[in-house]
């Protein structure tokens, strides 16, 4: 799917609770962020650097994460794209897919393009709802969008307020700074700026 929109943000949560070749995870996350723009991926900007205990708790160690909002190239954005080249920078930084929800030096979740919503509005309402037990064990065919938990995760949202607090989910229909302030204060305040 191609979508030309000179004004689309991609909005990508970075993380990783392992250090890489590029040193611990925080350094990891910055050189990240220059292998983004060197796979074409223009970052228009970046939030804090936070840390968190790792999800699920007691799975590993804290994590650092961050969150991006990528510009669009000159013809648009095509989502499928996008992905491909966050899974190759991952793969740059030693991201091997074994365990889900693993400990990982760097992890790139695709978040948001927009408003678009992918497959279609049901199956993104199912994945959205699909209880925890089977999240952790069943990963999607092809690419759920907006990510089907982001609204359940503060270490999600919390970064992305810094950079994009009025973007609307286009399904639940509430923006990032609401979507946070629905989440648990406990929550909330488990993530830390560094």
């Amino acid at each position: 799917m191609h979508i030309d929109c000179a004004e689309q943000d991609t909005l990508v949560a970075l993380g990783g609770n392992w250090p890489s070749d590029a040193g611990p995870p925080e350094a990891t996350l910055r050189a990240a962020l220059g292998a983004l723009a060197e796979a074409g991926l223009a970052v228009r900007r970046v939030s804090r650097f936070f840390a968190n205990p790792c999800f699920p708790k007691g799975n590993g160690p804290d994590y650092v994460n961050a969150a991006a909002a990528l510009a669009p190239g000159p013809g648009g954005v095509d989502p499928e794209e996008v992905l491909r080249r966050l899974h190759s920078v991952e793969a740059r930084f030693g991201r091997v897919r074994e365990e889900r929800w693993g400990g990982r030096a760097l992890d790139l979740d695709l978040l948001a393009v927009g408003e678009i919503v992918l497959p279609d509005l049901a199956e993104q309402a199912n994945w959205r709802r699909l209880p925890l037990e089977r999240q952790m064990q069943e990963a999607p065919r092809e690419l759920v969008l907006p990510h089907p938990r982001m609204q359940e995760r503060a270490f999600v949202l919390v970064p992305l307020l810094d950079i994009a607090p009025g973007w609307r989910h286009p399904t639940i229909g509430a923006t990032v700074s609401e979507m946070c302030a629905a989440l648990p204060r406990d929550a909330r305040t488990e993530v830390v700026p560094i």
